[in-house]
């Protein structure tokens, strides 16, 4: 068993969720404690960013080591595009869940508070006060999104040196669609972490930002396997 790719997932998910979620408290803290308003917009891209960036960084951290999933949701479109084996698959499912509560465990340690860690939402919760229904169907189209380009670009031999910054700028601007919406999680890891700690309504509605990622990165596993794969004559 090579733990390294393990190991290497765990520490990828932390860093995602440390920054990611980070850099949405740290938004929020300053627009709330700002004297005049700042538009939404900005600090939409600010954590757009600083999650597209966390990709990038650790695609080229970890890589080489283990494909820098970090998301269960990216191991399962693989899993199903029959590109990953099942026990490496719950390894990294593993390693991804504790990577993410070991990060927003540190980021509640920065902040001093588990009020709020850039949690995910629908209802009150959401910026734009969506229903549950539309919460799941956003978080479906955007992972399917994200899971369906991974799957083309890393497919491809020839795009391999810039994969990572393909990736991270496709997670950028899938999180300024999705921020106003639910968050954007297309991350199932990403979402439990800061749940587990704030408790509430974050922990109520998580199971929608496990299950709706998961679909999506089904469904696109199978569209890219069965549809956009050209068969070998």
């Amino acid at each position: 068993m090579n733990v390294k790719k393990y190991i290497a997932e765990f520490i990828g998910t932390a860093v995602l969720t440390l920054f990611g979620c980070g850099s949405a408290v740290a938004a929020n803290t300053l627009l709330g404690n700002a004297e005049q308003p700042i538009p939404l917009a900005f600090s939409t891209l600010l954590i757009a960013f600083a999650f597209g960036l966390s990709i990038v960084a650790m695609a080229y951290s970890i890589g080489n080591v283990s494909g820098c999933h970090i998301n269960p949701a990216v191991s399962l479109g693989i899993l199903v595009a029959g590109k990953m084996s099942v026990k490496d698959f719950i390894g990294y499912v593993i390693a991804q869940v504790i990577g993410a509560i070991a990060g927003a465990g540190l980021l509640s340690v920065f902040v001093g508070s588990t009020a709020t860690l850039g949690e995910n939402g629908y209802g009150a919760a959401s910026a734009l006060g969506i229903s549950a229904g539309i919460a799941f169907l956003v978080e479906v189209v955007l992972t399917f999104v994200f899971v369906l380009l991974i799957l083309g670009v890393t497919s491809k031999p020839e795009y391999s040196s810039v994969a990572g910054l393909v990736i991270g700028l496709t997670l950028v601007l899938i999180h300024i669609l999705g921020i106003p919406f639910t968050g954007t999680s297309v991350n199932p890891a990403r979402s439990l972490g800061p749940a587990l700690f704030v408790g509430g309504t974050a922990l109520s509605q998580v199971w929608l930002f496990i299950a709706a990622p998961l679909v999506g990165a089904a469904v696109a596993a199978l569209v890219h396997r069965y549809v956009l794969t050209e068969k070998e004559a």
